[in-house]
């Protein structure tokens, strides 16, 4: 048995993975400002905690809670984040320092507040939730991009830093996920992008991202906690998992195909006419 931290688990993604992880034995404390929300989880023996990751106070409070009980921590799930669409000239740096304050910072913060513990047990695991969207771009992702490809450059770096401690940096690389992320995000790029220049193509890329993420052709977050799931029971995890819908395929032909098709690829989203009902 492990004890397990996991932050976001309120809802989508972090609240399939404390339940199954609950369920597999672990002992595990999952954070979220919402505290109401993980209530059920306490039916899979989860001990729900509130939990800022964006207030330092409130982060070392959750981990000094949880090492006053437990004595230890053996994995960390920084899952907290969200994304917020929009052309880099729309959405306003006070929105950009947010997501940067959930989506890195808050991931640092959490990850700081226990290399002390793991590295005088001699043994932890890091995981975190990074995304496909911190190794391509799609429009108007910008500043969603730039968050998550700094979690890509934050977990390699600390994975090598790391290693001679004991403890396993690992980076989940979901694609498309059946979440309320999508639906968010779509609202947010329609916002932003209400009246400025980009209205046009930003409003059909928000209305076909709604639609899609509405459609149950999407990989349910049940994938995602599969694959932390096996992140946290693996005697030698690997360093990354790519899952779900497009996760693969988009790395590949991002990989691989010159800089100026991908843009004009990811373009035709923009383009492409609302759909009739």
């Amino acid at each position: 048995m492990a004890v397990v931290i996991i932050t976001g688990a309120s809802s989508g993604i972090g609240y399939e993975s404390a339940r199954m992880l609950a369920l597999q034995g672990h002992k595990v404390y999952a954070g979220a400002r919402r505290v109401e929300k993980m209530e059920p989880l306490k039916q899979a023996g989860v001990v729900p905690m509130a939990l800022d990751v964006t207030d330092e106070a409130s982060v070392r409070r959750f981990v000094d809670a949880v090492l006053e009980r437990e004595r230890r921590i053996d994995v960390l799930v920084n899952n907290a984040g969200y994304g917020y669409f929009g052309a880099i000239e729309n959405v306003s740096l006070e929105e950009a320092r947010r997501q940067l304050d959930v989506n890195v910072f808050g991931l640092a913060a959490l990850t700081r507040a226990v290399i002390p513990t793991m590295r005088r047990q001699g043994s932890g695991r890091i995981i975190n939730t990074s995304s496909v969207a911190g190794r391509m771009t799609l429009l108007y992702g910008g500043w969603y991009h730039v968050s998550k490809y700094s979690v890509e450059a934050f977990s390699d770096c600390l994975r090598a830093e790391l290693k001679p401690f004991g403890i396993d940096v690992v980076k989940i690389q979901p694609g498309a996920i059946g979440t309320e992320w999508g639906i968010i995000a779509a609202r947010h790029l329609a916002e932003s992008s209400l009246g400025t220049a980009y209205e046009k193509t930003a409003s059909r890329e928000a209305y076909w991202m709604d639609f899609i993420y509405r459609t149950r052709y999407m990989s349910h977050p049940s994938v995602v906690s599969k694959a932390i799931s096996r992140a946290v029971n693996s005697r030698h995890p690997r360093t990354r998992y790519a899952i779900g819908l497009g996760s693969w395929s988009l790395l590949f032909w991002h990989a691989v195909l010159p800089a100026r098709w991908w843009d004009a690829l990811v373009r035709k989203l923009g383009a492409l006419p609302e759909r009739k009902a």
